[in-house]
């Protein structure tokens, strides 16, 4: 499944932004080259944050859009940006945002994946630190087990 969600072209691990806001844009322009959103949907991103922030801890964010902004979504589909001279997130450093983009609930496996990654200190740590693509899915993508339950 997530193979299908998070196309190798949107896995961008040297980036930088100066601030949150540029780190969100950054993240929609992501789904946007894969023509995964319209464009419109970054602004649908800035909203959702200045509602409710997408941190989630251990330096990770997973910013995505209103429920409003589902109607810009061309397909399900993820971004992971890597920002390693970390982002300020509302006072918590960021270093990975998990971008969203969803019409249904394709992306819901891949959240429990994620929370699973955060869970373990060592993980968290390698997707952190990841600086190739393949380290990246391969953290991301349930292990053949995982998938049987």
């Amino acid at each position: 499944m997530t193979g299908d969600l998070l196309d190798r072209r949107a896995i961008l691990l040297a980036e930088t932004a100066a601030d949150r806001d540029a780190a969100i844009r950054r993240c929609g322009e992501a789904l946007v080259e894969i023509d995964a959103v319209h464009p419109e949907y970054l602004r649908s991103m800035l909203d959702r944050e200045r509602s409710v922030s997408t941190y989630v801890g251990e330096g990770v964010a997973i910013p995505h859009g209103t429920l409003a902004g589902k109607d810009l979504v061309h397909r399900d589909a993820l971004a992971v940006l890597r920002f390693p001279a970390g982002v300020d997130w509302g006072g918590q450093p960021v270093t990975i945002c998990v971008a969203i983009a969803a019409r249904g609930d394709g992306h819901v496996e891949l959240l429990a994946s994620l929370a699973e990654i955060l869970l373990d200190t060592d993980r968290a740590r390698a997707l952190r630190e990841a600086t190739d693509p393949d380290d990246v899915l391969a953290l991301l993508t349930p292990a053949p087990e995982d998938s049987n339950r």
